[in-house]
């Protein structure tokens, strides 16, 4: 059935409407009628099935945020923010920036400035995705059951200064202190430590769902794939390096000592 057929006759949602529903950007949270209207029309007629559904779509996470910043995100990026929200868990790698939850905002915002000559970017541009990000990282890491967060680090990533010394200092000690969390786990891939992947990527659990990776391609888009194949081989790179990076503690040591440099 195409979006066109499945909404005919519903008011209250239109095809892009639904597009983003099947991307997982939008629930029926303000109208539950337009849930059970759909499953009619899909002819789902189980009544415990329908009943699952309209819990588990009350029990999602209220996106609401969301569209404020949609036109300043690149292609992809809301289907990636909109499953972020639902992962229990998240192993990302990043081998020449500081990951994006992990980032302050002083550095998001100076990251965002050194790339704005090449980019072509506005203040305004800068302004809604630095929000973009704290409000990301906030509701991952601070949520009533946070994201069980695992970042490998290049070492290139705290190497690399974005911004001043003080914005550095600053980043070093917010990803120490993030690290002592038990929720989040951070290493260092130290240069010369045998195998490291060339691009960044992050993998989303999802709990009951499949795995999802997720990865930025060179036209600044985000692709993501729930293939298995895809998500094992990823995950045979991330946990290559767990092995191969500083454990937690020296991570910590390694992070402080830069602060203090």
């Amino acid at each position: 059935m195409t979006r066109r057929a499945a909404v005919q006759g519903l008011k209250a949602l239109s095809e892009a409407s639904l597009a983003r529903v099947e991307n997982g950007e939008l629930n029926f949270r303000r109208n539950v009628g337009d849930l059970r209207a759909l499953l009619k029309r899909y002819k789902v007629s189980d009544d415990e099935l329908i009943e699952q559904l309209i819990e588990l779509n009350r029990e999602a996470p209220n996106e609401d945020w969301l569209p404020q910043y949609r036109s300043f995100m690149p292609a992809g990026m809301p289907h990636f923010v909109g499953l972020e929200a639902e992962a229990t868990q998240i192993n990302a790698y990043h081998p020449t920036v500081v990951y994006s939850s992990l980032q302050t905002e002083s550095y998001a915002r100076a990251l965002f400035e050194v790339q704005r000559p090449v980019e072509d970017t506005t203040s305004e541009f800068i302004q809604r995705n630095v929000e973009l990000r704290m409000e990301r990282k906030n509701r991952v890491l601070t949520r009533e059951e946070p994201v069980r967060l695992r970042v490998i680090l290049g070492e290139a990533a705290l190497r690399i200064p974005v911004g001043d010394d003080e914005v550095m200092r600053e980043q070093y000690l917010e990803i120490a202190k993030l690290a002592k969390q038990d929720h989040v786990s951070v290493q260092v891939l130290p240069f010369k430590r045998g195998y490291r992947a060339t691009n960044d990527f992050t993998i989303l659990d999802l709990g009951d769902l499949p795995a999802r990776v997720q990865s930025d391609n060179a036209w600044g888009g985000v692709s993501t794939s729930d293939k298995p194949r895809e998500v094992d081989r990823f995950t045979r790179r991330f946990n290559t390096m767990v092995g191969l990076a500083l454990g937690l503690a020296d991570t910590i040591e390694f992070l402080e000592d830069l602060a203090r440099r």
